[in-house]
C-alpha cells in the first residue's frame, strides 16, 4: 500500500539566498526568525541514526534508499524513497561514467527532490565499501546543485542496530520540478587531467584503491590495464573506517589521516578504478576534513587505462599475461 507525502514545501532556505528571511516571510510560514535560522542551518554531511531519526517527518526532508529493489522492499527507514545506487552509475563498461543529465533529472523528480531539499542518502552498510556508493551519489547530487545533503553513517545497518524502525510500504511521492545538470568545474575529465599531467602541474593525485591495484599487481575487469597514474598517492580508502568496521573513525582521526595524506589544504584529486572508493576519499577530505580544493576524477583508471595515456606501475607485457592468467583461474 501507498502512503502519500506532500509535496516538499520551498523552504526558508532558498528564501534567505534570495534575501527574503524576514520577519515578514518567517511569519507565512508558523516559523519565528529564530526558528528561521535554525532551520537555514546547513546539516552536517554525517548523521548518526539518532539524529535522522529526528528529521524523519519534517518538511524539506527528504531519505533515498540506494539499495536494491528487493533489499528496499524488505524494510526501509520509514518514509524512504527507493533510488537505486546503479541509477547514478554509467555502463557495464565503466561504471564510473556521468549518466545523462536528462536520466538522473527523471529519477530525482520522481523522488521528490527538489533544489531545497534536505536529501540524506541511506546505503546498505554490509561492509565499508558500501559507504563509498553513499559518497557517490551524495557526490552526484552535490555536482547537480543540491546543497543540502547527508550520509546515514552506518548505512541501514547501523539504523536498525540502533534499534530504528522499519517499514516495508513505499511512499507515494509528489513529483517535483528539479533539473539536473553537472556543474562541470566540479568534474575532473581525462582529457584535463592527462593535459595537468603533461604540463608537470598535476594536482595531488590520490589512488584510493587497495596497494595491489596501485602497485600494478592486479586490475578490475574493465581496466585494459595494470597500473595506477603518473604520479599518483596510494591512499586506500578502507584507512577511514576501524578494520572490519563499516562506519568512519571519529572526525578527529580522518583529519589527521587526510593531514597525513598531504591533502590537509592542496589541491588533489582522489580516483580509484570506477569513482566509487574514490567517491569515499572526496567525502571525508572535502565534506569532513574541509578542503573544498579536491575534486573527484569519476571515470578513474577504467578509463585512463583504455587509452593510450602512460601510466605507472604498469608491468611488462609478459608480466602482465601471467597476471591475466592468473586472475582468469581464481574466477
Amino acid at each position: 500500500m501507498l502512503k502519500k507525502l506532500a509535496p516538499l514545501p520551498l523552504t526558508i532556505a532558498l528564501a534567505a539566498s534570495l534575501g527574503f528571511a524576514t520577519p515578514a516571510f518567517a511569519s507565512t510560514t508558523g516559523q519565528s526568525p529564530a526558528a528561521a535560522v535554525a532551520t537555514t542551518a546547513a546539516p552536517a554531511p554525517l548523521l548518526q541514526p539518532a539524529e535522522l531519526k529526528t528529521l524523519l517527518g519534517q518538511p524539506g526532508v527528504r531519505v533515498l534508499d540506494i539499495r536494491a529493489e528487493k533489499d528496499y522492499a524488505a524494510g526501509h527507514v520509514p518514509g524512504a524513497v527507493n533510488t537505486p545506487y546503479g541509477k547514478y552509475r554509467g555502463p557495464k563498461e565503466n561504471p564510473g561514467q556521468l549518466p545523462a543529465e536528462a536520466a538522473l533529472t527523471q529519477l530525482l523528480q520522481a523522488a521528490g527532490v527538489d533544489r531545497d531539499t534536505h536529501v540524506v542518502v541511506v546505503h546498505a552498510g554490509s561492509d565499508h565499501t558500501d559507504f563509498g556508493a553513499a559518497a557517490r551519489v551524495y557526490w552526484t547530487l552535490k555536482v547537480g546543485g543540491l546543497t543540502r545533503l547527508s550520509i546515514l553513517d552506518g548505512g541501514s545497518k547501523a539504523w536498525q542496530a540502533a534499534g530504528g524502525a522499519l517499514e516495508t510500504a513505499a511512499p507515494q511521492v509528489a513529483p517535483s520540478q528539479f533539473s539536473y545538470r553537472y556543474d562541470q568545474e566540479q568534474v575532473v575529465t581525462s582529457e584535463e587531467l592527462a593535459a595537468a599531467v603533461k604540463a608537470g602541474n598535476a594536482p595531488l593525485l590520490v589512488d584510493a584503491r587497495p596497494p595491489k591495484f596501485f602497485a600494478g599487481e592486479t586490475r578490475t575487469d574493465a581496466a585494459a590495464r595494470y597500473g595506477t597514474l603518473p604520479g599518483a598517492k596510494s591512499f586506500d580508502n578502507a584507512q577511514f573506517f576501524p578494520q572490519g568496521g563499516t562506519t568512519l573513525k571519529p572526525a578527529s582521526e580522518l583529519k589527521a589521516l587526510v593531514a597525513q595524506s598531504g591533502a590537509a589544504a592542496a589541491p588533489a584529486v582522489s580516483f580509484c578504478n570506477t569513482g566509487h572508493w574514490a567517491a569515499t576519499i572526496w567525502f571525508v577530505m572535502s565534506e569532513i576534513a574541509g578542503n573544498k580544493a579536491v575534486k573527484l576524477y569519476p571515470s578513474s583508471v577504467v578509463e585512463w587505462s583504455q587509452s593510450e595515456l602512460p601510466m605507472d606501475n604498469q608491468p611488462s607485457r609478459l608480466s602482465a599475461l601471467v597476471q591475466d592468467a592468473k586472475r582468469a583461474l581464481d574466477k
